[in-house]
């Protein structure tokens, strides 16, 4: 009998986990909406990829660095020559016989005396010295492999590699780990070590000094540490704040990066010359004033979206300048929009349909295709979505190129859904945003990127979509937004605004907050979402509200199951002025039910509750974020946060909803 009663209790567990994984049938009055809503823009400013996102520790690791990124800058940058035990030696920045066209300069390092001189028994050696993006930190115990490209002339070299934490002029760094190397190749070869720290030390630097006389090349230096995100490159820490948002997509490489520094198409983002072997990437001018090591190119960014689960939409220049180059935005129209001769846009069809072939293609047929699997992703990324220009001027030179270009790429791959751009400031009334839907209608496209930062009275009192027609066929990509602070009131206020965009989830496809990082010492942007620096990630309290939509996409939207005392009842909420409101959203995939409240306002609000069309068990998650108007997370301190207990679950029941808060209740089904 006691095996009878175990079998059935089995079989039992078996039908309630096999139902909790079936999709359920949506009870009545919901509408269908996007369950893409809520994605991630990344976009290398403010030193978002190196030294941020991409977990190399090495500054200036290829010498690439140039006077024509910024002023001052040179091959030299971030390194410094070091000589202890008053060695003589030389050091000289050389572009002949480089590892490869795309990264081309090296140093030649010549040591003359690397022994020690009289009597002096500390370290000793000729070379050089990095400090990192603002120091390198290391953990104790914890491992970091180090490389470089090494090239011998003469007898072979010994190389000392060492991990120090500098103590000021005349003394001898404390050493933290270090390894030696035999340099012998007479061509270009890689050598590694793996440096593991006896102390913790957070303005680390890496010496490499040559214990040897004679002289040899070196380039591509790197240190990366072995604990990476899944493995992949990405700093851990950084990485996971963005996997805790449950993004579903992530829009790359940009932004204003697509379209280079505004220098002519020569330093324009192009995606071929970031994949393959590091060594042979090539480096860029970033739009925002420093250097792009390409480390973090189009094979991580696929390569990330694949381990969170994101759907990857990278964008492409189609031949077009952004509205900023040349000092344009607008204000010259005619000199500040740089185009492609119409002779020379197969080049940039070609950019695109290669692109969806390194993708998605088989690697037995399509030499794309070939290049991803022997970088190791022998599968394709699925891609599915592929953004053409951004934010250009939405003039007659664009829609010719972006035409040209759009029914190409249909024309070879016409599974691909393509996203077309609206030009910055995307409100009614906006030229672009007219010239640009007007493209969209005659293309047929099937979403369009608008982008605006507003003051958070925007947010708090405008809802731009309720106006939109319902029967385009074009769906809305809300690329780029956020309100211009970082405090409580407005992250709520783009919270109000995000469950605008739940109400219309029909018609609004996607969401992503802008800008995504920002690093404490080379901010080009406020606000951002993440702000960082070398020890951990700063969160803001947009993040908090961001994560909250993040965690709770589905598939429809509800909006008469919450009624606010005071109004009428059946209002969905939020409308215009109103500072307050609710969604209840219904995932069918995961049998997941959400009510989000927010308010904005200085007053307490009582919320009435009803949820009896919902089978809902008996216990709930109750999530808030709470504080004072002008509360705002910095470095210094955090007051705001989400804060999750587990609750009795209702069907009806009363909330009350306090000044300046955010409430999500999540519910199994």
């Amino acid at each position: 009998m006691k095996r009878i009663i175990s079998c059935i209790a089995l079989i039992v567990a078996a039908v309630l986990a096999l139902n909790a994984q079936k999709p359920m049938k949506a009870p009545k009055g919901g509408k269908m909406i996007s369950d893409e809503l809520i994605g991630i823009f990344f976009e290398d400013i403010s030193s978002s990829a190196d030294g941020g996102l991409y977990a190399e520790l090495i500054e200036n690791g290829s010498f690439e660095y140039s006077p024509a990124e910024r002023d001052g800058w040179g091959a030299g940058t971030s390194w410094k020559v070091i000589r202890p035990g008053h060695s003589l030696g030389l050091i000289e920045v050389r572009k002949d016989k480089g590892i490869h066209p795309n990264n081309p300069t090296y140093m030649r390092l010549t040591a003359e005396r690397t022994k020690e001189y009289y009597d002096y028994k500390g370290w000793k050696g000729y070379g050089i010295e990095n400090d990192g993006f603002d120091g390198i930190s290391v953990k104790a115990g914890a491992k970091y492999d180090f490389s470089a490209f090494f090239r011998n002339y003469g007898d072979a070299k010994q190389i000392r590699v060492a991990l120090v934490e500098p103590q000021g002029w005349g003394k001898d760094p404390k050493l933290l780990a270090d390894a030696t190397l035999t340099v012998d190749a007479t061509n270009w070869k890689k050598y590694e070590t793996v440096l593991t720290p006896d102390s913790t030390c957070q303005n680390a630097a890496l010496q490499i000094l040559m214990l040897t006389n004679g002289e040899m090349d070196i380039d591509m230096v790197s240190l990366m540490p072995e604990d990476t995100y899944k493995g992949h490159g990405l700093r851990k820490d950084l990485a996971q704040a963005l996997a805790d948002l449950q993004p579903k997509f992530m829009r790359f490489p940009g932004g204003c990066v697509v379209h280079g520094g505004g220098d002519g198409f020569w330093d324009t983002y192009r995606w071929k010359t970031t994949i393959g072997p590091k060594e042979q990437r090539r480096g860029l001018k970033n739009t925002w004033g420093y250097h792009q090591s390409m480390g973090l190119g189009y094979f991580e960014y696929f390569q990330f979206c694949e381990d969170l689960g994101m759907e990857p939409v990278p964008i492409l220049p189609c031949g077009v300048s952004c509205q900023g180059t040349n000092g344009g935005w607008g204000m010259y129209p005619t000199q500040a929009q740089d185009v492609v001769p119409m002779s020379e846009m197969d080049e940039w069809v070609a950019e695109a349909i290669d692109l969806i072939e390194w993708a998605n293609g088989d690697p037995a047929t399509n030499k794309w295709a070939k290049m991803r699997a022997d970088a190791g992703h022998p599968a394709p990324f699925n891609l599915k979505y592929l953004g053409l220009g951004n934010e250009e001027k939405i003039s007659p030179e664009f829609c010719e190129r972006f035409r040209y270009i759009y029914n190409k790429v249909m024309e070879k791959h016409p599974e691909i859904v393509i996203v077309g751009t609206a030009g910055p400031g995307s409100h009614p009334g906006n030229a672009d945003l007219e010239n640009g839907w007007k493209l969209a209608d005659e293309l047929g496209m099937p979403i369009i990127d608008e982008h605006y930062y507003e003051p958070n009275t925007y947010f708090l009192n405008k809802r731009q979509y309720d106006a939109y027609p319902r029967d385009r066929k074009t769906k809305v990509y809300l690329g780029e937004y956020a309100a211009k602070d970082k405090k409580l009131i407005d992250a709520l206020a783009e919270g109000l605004y995000l469950l605008h965009v739940e109400r219309n989830g029909d018609i609004v496809a996607m969401t992503s907050y802008a800008p995504l990082f920002a690093k404490k010492t080379n901010t080009n942007w406020n606000p951002d979402m993440i702000y960082f620096d070398n020890e951990r990630p700063y969160l803001t309290c947009s993040y908090y509200v961001q994560q909250l939509f993040g965690q709770s996409s589905g598939q429809y939207y509800y909006g008469d199951c919450v009624h606010f005392e005071g109004d009428a009842k059946g209002v969905e909420q939020p409308q215009e002025g109103v500072h307050y409101g609710q969604s209840v959203i219904l995932n069918v995939k995961t049998r997941k039910l959400y009510v989000k409240l927010v308010n904005a306002s200085d007053e307490k609000k009582e919320a009435e509750i009803d949820l009896s069309r919902f089978g809902i068990k008996k216990l709930a998650k109750k999530t808030v974020i709470t504080g004072s108007a002008n509360d705002e997370n910095n470095y210094e301190k955090q007051p705001i946060a989400s804060k999750t207990e587990t609750i009795k679950a209702k069907k009806k029941f009363d909330v009350d909803v306090d000044p300046y808060t955010m409430i999500m209740l999540e519910y199994s089904l």
